[in-house]
């Protein structure tokens, strides 16, 4: 399998981690990446709040944390073309580390975020490893954006791998954290918008793989994992849903209960959204484990269209009622936050 064409051929050289960022002024609170810079050394200068580093055209192959410390911080591309800035690296879940130890799901993220008020924009995130490079690693979530920081936004921003490409996490298990996606494109195969944030997708679009695999499903969209307290999970509102693969290859969501929190109670809302044909509409979730059917969870739609989203099977297909829809918008889950005000 080829690694993806979506990456090559951008404007700028392929970037060296380990090297300083150009300063601006400094009064200016903004620090400028350009190809020969690191994005890490550009986070690592950031000494206070509310600075912007500008990403200049280029491909760059590192690792990026942003520590919860570096509040109010603005990671956005120099052009307003996502594909022109593209932050990519290639660990995965079983990915050895040089002590010997894995890297597990969290800590394969090509980028990840545990700050309050982060703001990206106008970027590729991307993790290209590819089962068929590692024949010999079972653990094959491979992320590209981790985020558990409250009132993180991401605008017109492109998120790139196969299993897992988005984990949107908390900060805490007792944590609500609020996080923002507008404008953005998703695309992966298992699994690959998941985690228990409060989070709201506005105006995205997701998009299945083509996998060169004899069974069905062969992935999922969405894997909340919302914690029972919380009355608000994963929303999509006015999104789109497309696929590579065949028709009704895929389910639109499974449930996710993880082993270190079993209460867990998923909740999903996809509301005015088209969904194509590859999300099999006769029956678009399915279970992760048989003791969590998926029947149970907070999973509903609202005023859907397109072939994905025909309801030819009642039952297998929970509908919000006008009243209930209005319960589920940006603003209710959002609690006060206005991304961008």
């Amino acid at each position: 399998m080829r690694r993806r064409t979506l990456l090559t051929g951008l404007a700028g050289g392929l970037v060296a981690a380990g090297t300083r960022p150009a300063l601006a002024a400094a009064r200016r609170r903004v620090l400028h990446v350009r190809p020969g810079d690191s994005v890490q050394a550009a986070v690592d200068a950031v000494d206070g709040p509310g600075w912007t580093i500008v990403v200049h055209p280029g491909t760059y192959r590192e690792v990026v944390r942003i520590p919860e410390e570096k509040t109010g911080l603005t990671l956005r591309g120099a052009r307003r073309d996502p594909r022109a800035a593209v932050i990519v690296y290639d660990n995965a879940n079983g990915t050895r580390k040089p002590d010997g130890t894995t890297y597990g799901t969290a800590g394969s993220a090509t980028f990840s975020s545990a700050a309050p008020g982060l703001t990206v924009r106008d970027l590729t995130l991307a993790n290209d490893w590819l089962r068929a490079d590692h024949p010999d690693i079972t653990g094959a979530q491979a992320v590209a954006a981790y985020v558990t920081g409250d009132r993180s936004s991401f605008d017109t921003v492109r998120l790139l791998a196969h299993q897992d490409t988005l984990f949107v996490d908390t900060s805490a298990l007792t944590a609500f954290d609020r996080q923002y996606f507008r404008d953005c494109y998703v695309e992966g195969d298992v699994d690959f918008v998941f985690g228990r944030a409060t989070a709201v997708f506005e105006h995205c679009h997701f998009h299945t793989l083509r996998r060169d695999v004899d069974f069905t499903p062969k992935g999922m969209v969405f894997a909340p994992s919302t914690a029972r307290a919380n009355p608000y999970g994963i929303l999509a509102v006015r999104c789109r849903v497309t696929s590579s693969a065949e028709d009704a290859a895929y389910k639109l969501a499974r449930p996710w209960v993880p082993s270190y929190e079993t209460t867990a109670w998923p909740s999903l809302v996809v509301r005015e959204t088209r969904i194509g044909p590859g999300i099999d509409a006769a029956g678009p979730y399915t279970d992760m484990r048989e003791a969590y059917p998926w029947q149970t969870m907070r999973f509903r739609e609202y005023r859907n269209t397109g072939p994905g989203a025909a309801i030819t099977v009642p039952e297998n297909r929970p509908q919000l009622t006008a009243a209930e829809a209005g319960s589920h918008t940006r603003e209710t889950y959002l609690r006060g936050w206005r991304p961008g005000a």
